[in-house]
């Protein structure tokens, strides 16, 4: 996989809001902290497309194993991170990243486009997050927890102000690629 300077760059600034959004607003309350962080996975996919934002994503994630205190959520960084409830949302991130720009790729992506994708990406994001927290109290700390409560504590608190990050990422991530094109500047890596 090559990738030119002005795709490094790319994926350096939104690796770095990313980085930001997480120690700026660290709101932890619970096993699974609210923050911003799905907003900047939904916005990295609209704009910087597949390739570019699942790299993006991924060198977030990488940061913080290699001990840089970027999560959300203490222990902020290292590799024992890999053993909290929440560290399955960060690799649904990933995912999502990866799903929202390979969809919003699509020839002529409306706003519309934009929102499916990031919706398709949230459900990731919970699928991948909810089933790591479920495996991890189930078979690596021994504490029995059933699918239900997994729900409650991991997704319930956190769905609506998701929904309205979904939809106000898709509306500033169609704006920014539309201004964008415009002014003949293109992001993704989209063929």
């Amino acid at each position: 996989m090559r990738f030119s300077v002005q795709d490094i760059t790319h994926v350096a600034l939104f690796t770095a809001l990313t980085v930001a959004t997480a120690v700026f607003f660290r709101f932890t309350s619970g096993i699974i902290p609210f923050s911003l962080l799905p907003f900047m996975v939904m916005l990295a996919g609209g704009v910087l497309g597949s390739r570019l934002a699942a790299t993006s994503m991924g060198l977030y994630v990488l940061m913080g194993l290699l001990g840089l205190p970027v999560f959300a959520q203490a222990p902020f960084g290292g590799l024992s991170y890999v053993l909290q409830p929440s560290f399955g949302f960060l690799l649904g991130f990933i995912v999502a990243a990866y799903v929202i720009g390979k969809i919003v790729e699509l020839k002529s992506a409306s706003l519309l486009t934009h929102a499916v994708a990031n919706m398709l990406g949230l459900v990731i994001i919970y699928a991948v997050g909810l089933f790591y927290f479920w495996f991890l109290f189930n078979f690596y700390l021994g504490k029995p927890i059933d699918f239900p409560t997994v729900v409650k504590l991991g997704m319930l608190p956190f769905i609506i102000p998701d929904l309205v990050k979904g939809f106000v990422a898709a509306y500033l991530s169609f704006v920014l690629c539309k201004r964008l094109q415009f002014a003949n500047i293109k992001l993704t890596t989209a063929k």
